[in-house]
């Protein structure tokens, strides 16, 4: 079996699969039961000033039969004494010493403050800090969280106020409710951060109830903004994962989540330059046995790759992220039907020809069937075709050649040496 040991940012455990702060992590009674069943590593519900939370404060978002595709939470920071947390975290490092403890911090941004926070919580034994400059609501109107998380200079001071008195490791944790969150994660490398982890929830609202028009979340009939996170936004997440990566000036370890719901989206992850990953959303739904299926996951791709350890896929898809810009406007895929497995659904011929590029004709074959087959002198290769396909393996997209690759970039390169 490959080895699926981390050692991120000094930071080590027995696997990358670490709860995320948030509620599965409040506790040590959690934290324990959580590292029985298989999870390397949790960073701590978010210690600070304890706060009072309200009731009730979590929804879902249900599509297309998925309970839970998306998933709003207003609940903040711990609501229990430092000194209890701080004990639970002794014991629980004292009883899982080869488990990664990291614990997630948020003040006000003042030196004296980080500093009594970092050397109180350092005291108890943690491998790591990770710096809640993500939070979106209710720590945000306190001037902390986001409010912190989006301002690239407190980033910067505040990362670098931590780091005067860790001991251990510390992590910036960022927001991506910013334009570029590249500029916040270098501001994190200004800080002297250690590492970087995203994505931190998106403000979002839930629903509204159409009986009642209460929002959903409500409390006591009023409403405010959340933050979103589950398998609803792991394209947002795997895309600010990836930019960080690629970009030159960052060039530090990170710690991926946003909707890693399995082994396969924890790969994905990696690929992209995720050194552990993160997950929330997940294990409230299902509990945290989803962990052994993740763990099994992949130590089976991995050994099926025939790679031994996790540095052989952390950060092998960078190099495949670029701009726009640098795409090959000459590479050329079409749509083929397989009408052997078609059913005749028709689903792709409305969609190409309401919405798309009208090159899906309705035939009829020799022996007076109906069939469907693509126009691909007229295709764009938009794939729109094969999304909609409830079947697979009717639509295959095939590369056609067409002539030398030439991107966007060159193309106006060229075109300034002619002027």
């Amino acid at each position: 079996m490959a080895d699926l040991r981390v050692n991120f940012a000094g930071i080590k455990a027995p696997n990358p699969f670490w709860l995320a702060s948030a509620p599965p992590t409040n506790s040590g009674y959690q934290v324990q039961r959580a590292f029985e069943a298989g999870w390397g590593g949790a960073v701590w519900k978010t210690l600070g000033d304890p706060i009072l939370n309200v009731s009730s404060r979590f929804a879902g978002t249900s599509y297309n039969g998925q309970r839970v595709a998306g998933f709003n939470n207003i609940e903040l920071i711990t609501d229990r004494p430092l000194e209890v947390n701080l004990k639970e975290i002794y014991e629980t490092k004292k009883r899982f010493p080869n488990h990664a403890v990291i614990a997630s911090l948020m003040v006000e941004p003042n030196q004296k403050a980080w500093h009594e926070i970092v050397k109180r919580v350092q005291d108890v034994g943690v491998d790591g800090f990770e710096l809640n400059f993500g939070c979106p609501h209710g720590m945000a109107e306190r001037g902390m969280g986001a409010a912190s998380g989006q301002v690239p200079e407190l980033v910067e001071k505040q990362t670098y106020w931590a780091k005067e008195v860790a001991e251990v490791p510390v992590i910036v944790k960022l927001t991506p409710n910013i334009t570029d969150i590249t500029a916040t994660a270098y501001a994190a490398v200004q800080g002297g951060a250690d590492a970087i982890s995203m994505i931190n929830t998106i403000n979002s609202l839930a629903g509204v109830d159409l009986d009642s028009w209460n929002t959903i979340p409500n409390v006591a009939g009023k409403g405010a903004h959340g933050g979103y996170c589950g398998p609803a936004v792991k394209p947002i997440a795997l895309n600010m994962v990836a930019e960080c990566a690629r970009h030159p000036e960052i060039n530090l370890p990170i710690s991926g989540m946003g909707g890693v719901s399995d082994w396969k989206d924890a790969v994905e992850f990696m690929l992209m330059g995720a050194g552990s990953i993160q997950v929330c959303t997940a294990a409230m739904h299902h509990g945290f046995s989803i962990v052994e299926d993740m763990i099994d996951g992949l130590n089976n791709y991995l050994d099926d790759k025939g790679i031994v350890d996790l540095d052989g896929i952390i950060g092998k898809s960078v190099e495949k992220y670029s701009d726009w810009g640098n795409l090959d406007l000459n590479y050329k895929v079409v749509a083929r039907i397989n009408n052997d497995t078609c059913i005749n659904c028709n689903k792709c011929h409305i969609a190409c020809e309401d919405t798309s590029h009208q090159c899906i004709d309705m035939l009829t074959d020799d022996s007076g069937e109906a069939i469907l087959r693509v126009r691909e002198e007229d295709c764009v290769g938009c794939n729109l075709c094969s999304i909609v396909c409830p079947v697979d393996g009717a639509i295959d997209m095939i590369e056609i050649p067409n002539g030398e690759p030439m991107t966007w970039n060159e193309r106006q390169a060229a075109i300034k040496l002619t002027v």
